[in-house]
């Protein structure tokens, strides 16, 4: 393992020795020196039919090499988004040509726990195997020593996707426009908070004291000084951005105190969701080294807004053209039916949008979140925006996702509602000019009846695979059961010695 540099970069760690655990099998590596025979490692009850012999992609050694590289963050993305994987020698990495993690591994809910696995992976809890993306590799820029993450695809032993990969779901929806010779485009909007430390889990957040040593008073929403005061932290942020490739672009002071938006360069959809599931751990390494936390809760501080990871969208044909804008520059058929089909299928998605309890605290009324699927033209208030743009850029906007979401199938989520919508051909309600806060909520009010919503829509079933809805809500389900056991301190407050 390596140690995160400290302020002069200081390094304690032992260069010529890592202890690793390879198929079971504990070994003592010499960077310097390693020399394994993968073969040995293989079980021996294998069906060595099934396996597919592999070799590294020539540009990961390359820049394995150029970059003077010791260690590999093998990682895949969990049904949570969390980053799961191995830690691998230089050597080993490049001599494997794989990775094998529990297939189960993906079922883990965001506080650790499973669901019962058997029905999605089977009685025998068996491995799945992680191949390498080499388009995704990049330099871990606060490593105190070269050190590398990669990005893995999950495959069954026969090389058909795992069904339960949250990218392998992206790849699947990305299939169905392809198939169309359609090419999606997308860029995240993405928010969150700046918080002090704490340990105390029952103690509100605050924010964190700046260079001026006060905390933010009131609302800053687009002051400049008010992110100045936090200079350290976004040049450092900006620095690893850069060095991690993640494309980032525009900085923003949000409403609520030490609330910032970062946006990034629109591109292809599995692009994108890689850079923000980067994303979101550069930002919490680089507050660690400056003394503070960084939250993509969906509604972390009770009476402030929450944070949203809006996502822009628009289609392109196989000649690079708007399919959402007629050649005279009008709105396109397709482009009402895609508006339709967010408007039909964002409520049947909601675990998805919105996964856990706390995403729901967020979509109220007049706190810069919508409750309904209204549509309008550069109207903020609804839940599907249209920004003003001219007919190249024509644009939808889906202000749903809280920053809580996972990337890859939230991109996959709001990608099939359009989908859908252009397939069968449905039409949109009017645009909606006012206030879309004062229509009645649309969206399920909490984490249950969405799941319920969603594990009952056959077309999300059709889209998304039927072993990845049952999958995904049974991990929702084990989520809600888990909250529903904590007493909070309002029940304690009010009910203790009044009822």
């Amino acid at each position: 393992m390596y140690r995160q540099a400290d302020r002069n970069g200081s390094n304690n760690r032992n260069r010529d020795r890592v202890s690793g655990f390879v198929h079971g099998l504990c070994i003592r590596v010499n960077s310097k020196q390693l020399a394994i025979d993968l073969v040995s490692c293989k079980s021996s009850n294998m069906d060595s039919s099934n396996l597919i012999e592999r070799t590294m992609p020539q540009s990961l050694k390359e820049f394995l090499s150029h970059h003077h590289i010791h260690e590999v963050e093998c990682v895949i993305p969990d049904m949570t988004g969390i980053a799961r994987g191995k830690i691998l020698p230089r050597d080993l990495f490049l001599s494997s040509g794989e990775m094998r993690l529990p297939k189960s591994v993906l079922l883990n809910t965001v506080n650790g726990q499973q669901p019962d696995n058997g029905p999605f992976v089977g009685d025998t809890d068996p491995d799945m195997v992680c191949i390498p993306d080499a388009s995704t590799i990049r330099v871990v820029p606060w490593a105190a020593e070269p050190v590398a993450v990669v990005i893995h695809d999950c495959q069954e032993w026969d090389g058909s996707p795992v069904q339960l990969s949250p990218r392998g779901v992206l790849r699947r929806v990305l299939a169905l426009y392809q198939a169309q010779g359609w090419h999606p485009i997308v860029a995240p909007e993405m928010e969150f908070y700046l918080v002090a430390r704490q340990q105390n889990p029952h103690v509100p957040l605050v924010p964190p004291l700046g260079r001026t040593g006060k905390p933010e008073a009131g609302r800053q929403s687009y002051s400049i000084d008010a992110v100045n005061d936090f200079d350290p932290f976004f040049m450092e942020l900006s620095s690893f951005c850069s060095q991690h490739r993640l494309g980032v672009e525009t900085l923003i002071h949000e409403a609520g105190p030490g609330q910032m938006e970062i946006n990034f360069s629109h591109g292809e959809p599995m692009d994108l969701a890689d850079r923000v599931f980067l994303f979101k751990r550069t930002v919490r390494e680089t507050a660690l080294r400056h003394g503070i936390f960084a939250t993509f809760m969906a509604k972390p501080m009770e009476q402030e807004p929450g944070s949203a990871m809006h996502i822009h969208q628009s289609i392109n044909d196989a000649q690079g053209q708007n399919i959402f804008s007629n050649t005279d520059g009008s709105p396109s058929d397709l482009f009402f039916s895609y508006i339709a089909g967010l408007q039909a299928f964002i409520p049947k998605l909601m675990p998805i949008f919105a996964p856990y309890v706390n995403s729901y605290r967020r979509l109220s009324p007049f706190m810069s979140a919508p409750i309904n699927v209204r549509w309008g033209y550069d109207n903020r208030t609804c839940g599907i925006r249209v920004p003003k743009s001219d007919q190249d850029s024509r644009r939808v906007e889906n202000r749903v996702p809280g920053v809580d979401v996972n990337p890859y199938l939230a991109m996959a989520a709001t990608l099939a509602c359009g989908y859908l919508g252009m397939r069968d051909k449905l039409k949109p309600s009017e645009p909606t000019a006012d206030s879309a806060w004062n229509v009645s909520h649309e969206l399920p009010r909490h984490l249950e009846d969405a799941i319920n919503t969603m594990r009952a829509s056959a077309p999300v079933r059709e889209l998304l695979s039927p072993s990845f809805v049952d999958a995904f809500c049974a991990v929702k389900e084990l989520e809600y059961a888990t909250y529903n056991r904590v007493i909070s301190s309002w029940e304690r407050e009010h009910l203790l010695l009044l009822v």
